[in-house]
């Protein structure tokens, strides 16, 4: 599938084979009855949906301007929006035979769901992680190891997320007997869609529930960009109600003007990344390293769609700074209770920004993709 000029199967010829039993599996899943009962019973009952929406009251009262509604992503089983997607792929991977699952993970999240859900099918499994991040990510990685993964440190580039995807591809292309469970909106042909349509009940419920709570839309929507699909997930059933605003947020890192960041929308070029036409962090035509002090946005590029989305105008991507994130971190922590991933904060940090420019009676969502846990040791040495 491509999205206006992106998206795409840029991958070699012994890649295409397997990516076109995986689209022609995925297309008969989404007609499949008896598929679609399972993975909305695993939802409901394993993962905990729906997620509430919840009205961040002192939060609403500190920022001024529009009520700040979050929707609780934090709150699913393994606790980020990851497991969604990861239920509904390892459907697919039971679907089709596999035995062994592939993953590869930033922050950890990601892989977190995939081994939980390998625990929960009794599936081999093994998650390509950065070195870097591993080491940033240490209780996840302790937590993948519990449930049963083989947990591979990658140490070539960066060692970060980037460089774990790569990792994960070669892996794919010499053994057959393989899934690998993307976990962001990224990637060749079919996963950018796949991802999309198992992350896509974050909007559907948000749009339920905004319309019981304040019987009517909200006036704008927020969530953070790496890859882009918790993102995208919320965005998806807001897409054509043209009176919503619509915000992605990038990581700023140490700020723009630094060259240290993960914003493949501010470095404005196009190419090819992982398979697919998109937006990347590109100089001189080498892919350039990306920065955040969130792993799962330390990623130099983001998911096709939201390349399109960038070029109709539908979607404004904007980015935050480290410093604006952690600062959002503590305040939503201190003044909510809640501990939100530092992906989340960027989200949290531009709702801050930006609340007062609409009316106390209006509303805005944003997507708290996942909880804090994890951040803890990069906040404590940061503080």
């Amino acid at each position: 599938m491509k999205y206006g000029r992106f998206g795409g199967q840029y991958v070699p010829p012994e890649l295409k084979g397997k990516l076109q039993e995986i689209k022609k599996e995925f297309k008969e899943a989404k007609k499949d009855k008896k598929f679609l009962e399972e993975y909305q019973y695993y939802l409901k009952q394993y993962v905990g949906r729906p997620s509430p929406l919840y009205f961040a009251k002192n939060l609403t009262e500190k920022v001024g301007g529009a009520k700040i509604y979050l929707k609780r992503e934090d709150l699913n089983h393994t606790g980020a929006h990851k497991i969604n997607n990861a239920i509904g792929q390892i459907l697919l991977a039971k679907r089709m035979n596999k035995t062994h699952v592939i993953a590869e993970t930033g922050a950890g999240q990601h892989g977190v769901a995939t081994a939980t859900v390998c625990s929960l099918f009794n599936m081999k499994c093994t998650i390509f992680m950065g070195k870097e991040d591993a080491r940033r990510q240490q209780v996840n990685v302790e937590r993948m190891k519990m449930l049963g993964a083989e947990v591979v440190e990658v140490t070539r580039g960066e060692q970060v997320l980037k460089d774990a995807v790569d990792e994960a591809f070669e892996y794919l292309l010499k053994h057959d007997d393989v899934f690998y469970l993307i976990g962001s909106a990224v990637g060749p042909s079919p996963y950018p869609e796949m991802v999309e349509y198992f992350q896509k009940v974050i909007g559907q419920e948000a749009k339920k529930q905004i319309l019981k709570q304040e019987k009517h839309l909200p006036k704008a929507i927020i969530a953070c960009v790496g890859g882009g699909s918790n993102s995208i997930g919320l965005f998806h059933d807001f897409l054509y109600d043209l009176d919503v605003d619509i915000y992605g947020v990038e990581a700023a890192g140490k700020g723009l003007e630094t060259g240290l960041h993960s914003s493949a929308f501010y470095m404005n070029k196009v190419g090819i990344l992982h398979g697919m036409k998109t937006y990347i962090m590109q100089e001189n035509g080498k892919v350039k390293d990306a920065y955040s002090i969130s792993a799962g946005l330390d990623y130099p590029g983001v998911g096709p769609e939201h390349a399109y989305l960038k070029d109709i105008g539908r979607v404004k991507y904007d980015s935050v700074t480290d410093d604006e994130a952690v600062e959002a971190f503590k305040t939503l922590t201190r003044l909510e209770g809640i501990i939100p991933a530092l992906e989340s904060s960027h989200a949290i940090a531009y709702a801050m920004k930006i609340a007062k420019k609409y009316k106390k009676e209006d509303s805005i969502i944003v997507n708290l993709s996942g909880r804090g846990d994890k951040d803890l040791n990069t906040i404590l040495n940061l503080l």
